[in-house]
C-alpha cells in the first residue's frame, strides 16, 4: 500500500512537471487580447526582425533636440499601453517608441527569450534608419522588458538604460515562485540580466517598488550591485504595477537631464 502511494505521488509529481515543461511560454507570456487603436500623438509603425518576422508597433517622434525612449513592456501588456506611462516624458518632447513582441497583439511568430531578442534588435534598427544617432536612443524596459531592454544595451551603443521593476533573472523568479518543482532545470528562456550588467558601458537607472511581490526588491538591488555605476531608486509601498506611477517619469527625465514635473 505505502509503495503504491509513493508511486501515484511520483506519478503525480512527474506529470506537473511534464505540465510547467510544456506550459511554461504561456505563463511567461500571458499575451493580452490584441488592440487595434492607436492611442493619440502615436502612429502604428512596422519592422521587420531578421528571422523575418512582420512586427506592428506605435511611435510618436521627438521634438527635435530630444532623445526617443525604445520602450519594452511587460509580458502582460500590450505597445498601447506605453502612452499611458510614458506620457508625462512625451509632453516634455521625449520621443518614443512603444515596442512590441512576436506572438503579442496580432503580431505573427510565437515570444521566446530568443525571438524578443530579435524583436528589440529590429526596433532599435528601425530607430537608426530613421536617422536617430545613438545617442538619441534611451533603452527602456519593464518587468520582463527589462530582460529585452538589458540584452540590447549589451549589444548596441545608446544613452542610456532605465529598468523598471527588473528581475536579476527570469531563472530566479520563477524559482522562487515555485521552489517546490525544478525550475531551473525546465526553464527554456532565463533572461540572465545579472550576468551581461558587468559588461554595460551606459548609464543605467533601476526603479523598483519596495513592495513588488512578483519579482523581489532584493533582485533589482543585486542587479544593481553588479555594476558600480547603476543608480537604484526605490519606492516605499509601491509594488509591481511601479510604472503606473507618474513619479516615475520624473525619475526618468531627472536622470537623463530634464526638470521633473
Amino acid at each position: 500500500m505505502a509503495f503504491s502511494l509513493i508511486v501515484i505521488c511520483l506519478l503525480a509529481y512527474g506529470a506537473v512537471m511534464l505540465l510547467a515543461y510544456v506550459m511554461q511560454g504561456r505563463l511567461i507570456y500571458p499575451a493580452p487580447p490584441a488592440r487595434s487603436d492607436v492611442p493619440g500623438g502615436f502612429e502604428q509603425v512596422r519592422y521587420t526582425t531578421a528571422d523575418g518576422i512582420d512586427l506592428a508597433a506605435g511611435y510618436r517622434p521627438a521634438r527635435e533636440g530630444m532623445p526617443t525612449l525604445l520602450f519594452f513592456h511587460g509580458n502582460g501588456a500590450s505597445w498601447q499601453t506605453t502612452p499611458l506611462v510614458t506620457s508625462l516624458l512625451s509632453e516634455k518632447g521625449y520621443g518614443v517608441l512603444a515596442a512590441e513582441y512576436r506572438g503579442y497583439n496580432g503580431n505573427p511568430g510565437s515570444p521566446s527569450e530568443a525571438g524578443l531578442y530579435a524583436d528589440g534588435q529590429a526596433a532599435y534598427d528601425f530607430l537608426r534608419a530613421r536617422g536617430l544617432a545613438a545617442q538619441d536612443i534611451v533603452l527602456v524596459g519593464n518587468s520582463i522588458g527589462s530582460g529585452v531592454a538589458t540584452h540590447l544595451a549589451s549589444e548596441v551603443n545608446a544613452r542610456a538604460l532605465v529598468l523598471i521593476s527588473p528581475f536579476d533573472s527570469l531563472e530566479e523568479t520563477a524559482s522562487r515562485k515555485m521552489r517546490w518543482l525544478p525550475i531551473r532545470q525546465l526553464l527554456r528562456d532565463r533572461y540572465d540580466n545579472s550576468g551581461k550588467f558587468p559588461h554595460l558601458t551606459l548609464p543605467i537607472l533601476i526603479l523598483h517598488g519596495e513592495e513588488d511581490t512578483l519579482i523581489a526588491l532584493d533582485q533589482a538591488q543585486a542587479l544593481a550591485e553588479a555594476h558600480p555605476d547603476t543608480k537604484l531608486v526605490t519606492y516605499e509601498g509601491w509594488g509591481h504595477d511601479l510604472v503606473v506611477h507618474p513619479p516615475v517619469q520624473d525619475e526618468i527625465a531627472a536622470f537623463l537631464g530634464s526638470p521633473p514635473g
